[in-house]
């Protein structure tokens, strides 16, 4: 096999192939053998015809399939020898096949190299959570004004399912030390993103940008839709959300390459898992400091 690689622009190139010998034979020898059995030819029984029969008459249909099942492979074998990480393959031409010989360009957008420092012991600043009396009598206004009565006592707590208005009060300072710790903790992550984003430029493939503002683009118009706006509304708006969306799709393309680049770096499976993995990562290997 013979390959070359000419750069189009900072994520997209163009890998011309040549593969030559067995590998084209074999694989025409292959679809031939196929085509006996499925093709009908007059004055042969199904599987009888002779290559030299369905050559005459099927050599589209043979070049056809060589070409869609070879192509993949030799594409992956090259993209192997090249090492060249790819995220879509956008176009094939210039295709050449004989029964021996394949060559072809294929035009093809990369991951691009990610410049990554130093992420461990990203700096971290944090405060002390605590929930105070005024937080747990604003939740008390709260179920006040829910339920229109003036005094909470333990016969409206254990309408709500406690024992007395003690548990319930034990009960809101619980829950409201989890919103604070969850709060604090996406306050966290974002730190961690924004100095990732700040430390590392590139260029997002964007064929990357393009499906992740696509799958964006969907759920807000469900969004919309759920809240009653009308289809016709949405149709004339789409426009300007997609506009509106575009940063954020790249965004969320550029956290997703640094996190994965940051997980083949500490040997993480790169599945569904893997941000969260790498967070989690970069939260136990963070430089703490809480804000006085």
């Amino acid at each position: 096999m013979k390959t070359s690689v000419k750069k189009i622009d900072a994520n997209k190139r163009e890998l011309s192939i040549e593969v030559s010998g067995e590998i084209v034979t074999k694989k025409f020898d292959e679809v031939y053998a196929k085509l006996a059995d499925e093709v009908k030819v007059d004055g042969f029984r199904p599987g009888k015809a002779p290559r030299n029969v369905l050559e005459k008459y099927h050599a589209s249909l043979a070049n056809e399939r060589v070409l869609n099942e070879l192509i993949p492979i030799v594409c992956d074998d090259a993209l192997k020898n090249e090492k060249l990480d790819a995220v879509e393959l956008s176009q094939i031409k210039d295709v050449e096949l004989k029964p021996d010989f394949l060559s072809f360009k294929a035009t093809l957008e990369i991951k691009p190299p990610i410049p990554l420092k130093d992420y461990k012991g990203i700096k971290l600043d944090y405060e002390k959570i605590t929930v105070t009396d005024e937080d747990i009598n604003k939740a008390k206004e709260g179920i006040k004004e829910a339920r229109k009565v003036k005094e909470i006592d333990d016969v409206l707590a254990k309408s709500l399912g406690y024992v007395n208005v003690q548990e319930l009060e034990t009960y809101l300072k619980n829950n409201l030390y989890v919103q604070k710790e969850n709060h604090q903790h996406n306050q966290l992550e974002t730190q961690i993103i924004e100095k990732l984003l700040k430390d590392v430029e590139f260029t997002a493939p964007k064929s990357m940008v393009d499906r992740q503002l696509k799958d964006m683009l969907q759920q807000t118009k469900i969004d919309l839709s759920m809240r009653g706006v009308p289809k016709e509304q949405i149709e004339a708006e789409e426009e300007n959300i997609t506009k509106r969306l575009t940063p954020e799709a790249e965004k969320q393309v550029k956290i997703y390459l640094i996190l994965e680049e940051i997980a083949k770096k500490e040997n993480i499976s790169i599945d569904n898992t893997m941000p969260r993995k790498v967070m989690e990562l970069l939260f136990n290997q963070a430089n703490w400091s809480q804000k006085s």
